[in-house]
């Protein structure tokens, strides 16, 4: 009797603040699990997912659940992975991470390292040509390449050097992208980590891309409808993140983005039980870590009209902890945001808010280009925040506390808006 009681208080506390720890968990873990091998392209994992997000939607309990397609051309990497430094093997993530737009390499290479603190392009372009250098691989710190933009121009052209790819230097945890992924350049490029030997005499690389053309995916539409039809909330978030890294690591992504797409699961379960005034929309992007593909594409074939929108919340990388909630605002939505400050402000779900610039980092931007009122969310420098597209954003480093706070804010906000 006494567990019976427990039970129905926690199913009573759930339906008064709207949020549900338990499900949220339970989709993060869902999408971050090897079955979906990081929601990337190669290996059909995002379309894997976004068939689950629909059977999410349904289950729970809205009215509409639809597939928007759309066609995208990317580089991934699920084959053959294969690096080793003076004969020591090294481990995709960890050692090595491919640039989104290299080619795939396979062969023995001499090492020619960049003189940063005495820099001669000329006699790089020398050395190169000797017999000791032909088709070396270049090292080289990364930042430093800034500096000097057209000689590694020419580095990464096959008629602008005779070097066979480059290395560059770079801080760990090393990060792997995907959003310059739809074209392949000339040479291989990779990123290493600053502990990369100084003094190593050649490389050994059989890593296999694999360029995908038109490859097709989809968003996932659910819809809650209200009492009035004039206007609408949309919540988006992206499902899609960065596939594999050969065929045994992947980017589980549990951060980026589980915890955001997990959200608007349950904002959607939320709003099919409590019926709102306006409509709701609840849109899973693909394609956001390739460029933003799918919400470019919605917003030129929008299945509302975009101005019939009176807010929209892009929720991506909430899986954290820091008490100062991030966001991004729109021109049009800076009429709301006074508002959104004054109920945090008054309730206390986050200790602040932090506005950072406007920028084309998420799925909001190209809603914000249409002039639709929207704000980004996404909790910066927490905990889970050094994993951002590393191999350790996966379920055992997830960090849940901010899907609450955000939840609550985002709900109350809706409460009250006019």
């Amino acid at each position: 009797m006494k567990k019976l009681l427990i039970l129905l208080l926690a199913l009573v506390t759930v339906q008064l603040n709207g949020q549900d720890m338990a499900h949220y968990k339970r989709v993060v873990k869902e999408l971050s699990s090897t079955k979906y091998q990081g929601r990337g392209y190669a290996r059909n994992g995002a379309n894997k997912a976004g068939k689950y997000l629909q059977k999410e939607f349904i289950k729970a309990g809205v009215d509409e659940v639809m597939c928007q397609p759309f066609k995208l051309d990317i580089n991934t990497f699920p084959g053959k992975m294969k690096l080793s430094v003076d004969g020591k093997k090294q481990t995709p993530g960890v050692d090595f991470t491919m640039r989104e737009y290299s080619p795939g390499v396979k062969g023995t290479f001499p090492l020619y390292y960049i003189d940063t603190l005495h820099y001669d392009a000329d006699k790089i372009f020398q050395d190169l040509e000797k017999p000791e250098y032909k088709d070396a691989f270049v090292v080289s710190d990364f930042m430093f390449s800034y500096k000097h933009r057209e000689d590694y121009a020419r580095l990464q052209k096959k008629d602008g050097a005779p070097n066979a790819g480059i290395l560059f230097t770079w801080e760990e945890p090393l990060k792997f992208y995907k959003a310059y992924g739809e074209k392949v350049v000339d040479k291989p490029i990779m990123w290493v980590p600053y502990r990369f030997p100084k003094d190593a005499k050649s490389i050994s690389a059989d890593i296999e891309n694999k360029f995908l053309k038109d490859y097709e995916c989809f968003n996932v539409i659910a819809k809650v409808e209200g009492t009035r039809h004039d206007s609408c909330y949309v919540f988006t978030a992206h499902y899609d993140h960065l596939g594999n890294m050969g065929k045994k690591v992947f980017y589980a992504g549990a951060n980026d983005n589980a915890s955001g797409t997990a959200t608007i699961v349950t904002l959607a379960a939320y709003y099919a039980q409590h019926r709102p005034v306006y409509d709701m929309y609840f849109i899973a992007f693909s394609g956001e870590d390739a460029y933003l593909r799918g919400s470019l594409w919605y917003v030129d074939h929008p299945v509302v009209p975009l101005e019939q929108i009176k807010y929209l919340f892009n929720i991506d990388m909430i899986g954290d902890n820091n008490p100062v909630q991030y966001c991004e605002v729109s021109d049009e939505g800076m009429r709301g945001y006074a508002l959104f400050e004054q109920i945090n402000n008054e309730k206390h779900h986050f200790q602040a808010l932090n506005r950072g610039t406007l920028a084309g980092n998420s799925d909001h931007y190209p809603f914000a280009t249409h002039h639709v009122p929207c704000i980004f969310l996404e909790n910066e420098e927490g905990d889970a925040f050094k994993y951002y597209h590393t191999i350790h954003d996966n379920w055992q480093n997830a960090v849940f506390d901010s899907y609450e706070p955000v939840f609550r804010l985002v709900r109350d906000f809706i409460e009250q808006y006019r």
